[in-house]
């Protein structure tokens, strides 16, 4: 069962191909993992976010009470990247007004600017709020799930704690070199000692938390015993050859792959048409089995009519 390959987790991160259905089996497992007493936090991070249409509620960038499940609850949030880039560049603006000199606060707002559209500013701003979820996990939460955005995106949010860990390390390295520079040449100058690291003290400290943030993500990432993947398609050639990029890029990363969700698979005893359909799909179902035999690979049924509002949600949870 997919629940009990998740239970113990305290990150878990669903994606796929976009439209397979990536939300509704956040939520299902979410509802179901508060059912049996767990306090999760539900996170969207797709840009094009339906987790509060899905139920029946206006998320935003701070927690929303999904569900009351007595001993369990679903707290849900919709990642603001605009919010959260914003609040970041308003937090160096201050320390760079505060370092720099006079002359240069023109240039500094201007490259500020340029930073807020920059190639890359949305990705490590969704990052920021997926450490800061993560950590709010720890504190408050048995279980985070994030429900990602399509295949490309989630990929790139995977690969950067790591990236920007080593950016990180390469600033303070840059910052030690540069703070011993300025110590001995302050010393030939004026004649005293000027010890590295009393300068621009809170810039290092901003860039020690920055890399200590990215890199106890990464390790909870990199953790099987943390966190897992569970990746959701639908019984079709596009989805499934997807879905078989994506496991290959997780082993690549080190990312455990919990379970393979095969989502809306066709009834095999309603009519001809759904009888045909339901074959070809199993033809796909061979493959996964074949390409990935390791995986645990789970089937939801197609279900007549939405699955919408707390009530939908708990529907497909029953199924979990």
């Amino acid at each position: 069962m997919l629940l009990e390959r998740i239970v113990g987790r305290r990150l878990i991160f669903v994606g796929g191909k976009g439209g397979v259905g990536k939300t509704s089996v956040s939520a299902a497992l979410a509802h179901a993992r508060a059912q049996q007493g767990a306090r999760v936090l539900l996170v969207s991070t797709d840009p094009a976010h339906n987790l509060g249409h899905l139920w029946g509620c206006t998320l935003g960038d701070e927690p929303v009470r999904l569900l009351d499940a007595g001993r369990g609850l679903v707290d849900g949030v919709e990642v603001d990247p605009e919010r959260t880039v914003e609040r970041h560049l308003a937090a160096v603006h201050d320390l760079m007004m505060e370092m720099l000199p006079e002359r240069l606060h023109a240039p500094a707002r201007r490259h500020l600017e340029l930073a807020r559209t920059s190639p890359g500013s949305h990705e490590s701003a969704v990052l920021e709020r997926v450490a800061e979820t993560a950590a709010l996990g720890r504190d408050d939460y048995d279980l985070v799930i994030y429900d990602t955005a399509p295949t490309g995106h989630t990929l790139r949010l995977l690969a950067l704690p790591e990236q920007l860990t080593g950016w990180a390390e390469s600033l303070l390295r840059n910052r030690d070199r540069s703070e011993r520079f300025s110590a001995a040449m302050s010393s030939l100058v004026t004649g005293r000692e000027v010890a590295a690291g009393d300068r621009d003290a809170r810039l290092r400290r901003t860039l020690i938390r920055r890399r200590e943030r990215f890199a106890t993500l990464r390790d909870q990432i990199a953790d099987p015993t943390s966190s897992a993947f569970v990746l959701v398609t639908i019984a079709e050639p596009m989805p499934v050859a997807e879905s078989l990029a994506l496991a290959g890029e997780l082993e690549r990363l080190g990312i455990d792959l919990a379970a393979l969700v095969v989502n809306r698979r066709s009834p095999a005893d309603a009519g001809q048409w759904l009888a045909d359909k339901r074959r070809l799909e199993d033809e796909q179902l061979a493959a996964l089995h074949r390409a990935v035999p390791e995986a645990a690979v789970e089937q939801l049924p197609l279900l007549a009519g939405s699955v919408m509002g707390a009530a939908g949600v708990a529907r497909l949870a029953e199924l979990l």
